[in-house]
């Protein structure tokens, strides 16, 4: 041995190979284990695998969102028809008389504006028109309730939207 060899690392030659750091060791196994002559990477069976089932688990996300989507889309179908009949009551009991459309809501300012049916996208309304007082002091008739006018059914509740 050189005589510039401390102790311990004559120690450790003799009767042992010489120690390497740990990532070093690491590297150098990994590098004996794999065969020559392959690149390294995915086997198309592998990445098949992996497309399929992020295939899976992207419909199964597609499903759910159309349903939360088609939920709100009802919440507020409610919200808006619980809006415009409590207008509707509050005008006929404010002026005496029964509004006579929607606008008349609006320009007395019980609505803010006529709220798009979020079933048809349209700000297309069916009216209940009856001839019922709700006070001995109204004067007259008109618009009693409101509607959509979509024929669909709710997928939640077996209903016509129409029927709400």
């Amino acid at each position: 041995y050189p005589p510039a060899l401390r102790s311990t690392e004559r120690i450790m030659q003799t009767g042992r190979r010489r120690m390497r750091s740990i990532p070093q060791a690491a590297v150098a196994r990994t590098r004996r284990n794999k065969p020559r002559g392959h690149a390294a990477g995915f086997t198309l069976l592998e990445m098949l695998v992996v497309i399929m089932i992020i295939l899976i688990l992207a419909g199964m996300a597609a499903g759910r969102y159309e349903k939360s989507v088609l939920r709100a889309k009802e919440a507020t179908l409610k919200q808006d028809l619980f809006v415009m009949r409590q207008a509707i009551q509050q005008y006929t009991l404010d002026k005496q008389a029964a509004p006579t459309s929607l606008d008349d809501l609006v320009q007395a300012k019980y609505l803010g504006g006529i709220p798009t049916d979020p079933i048809t996208r349209a700000k297309n309304w069916h009216l209940d028109f009856e001839n019922v007082l709700l006070t001995p002091e109204q004067t007259s008739s008109g618009v009693t309730d409101v509607h959509s006018t979509s024929d669909a059914i709710s997928p939640f509740e077996n209903t016509a939207y129409s029927t709400w």
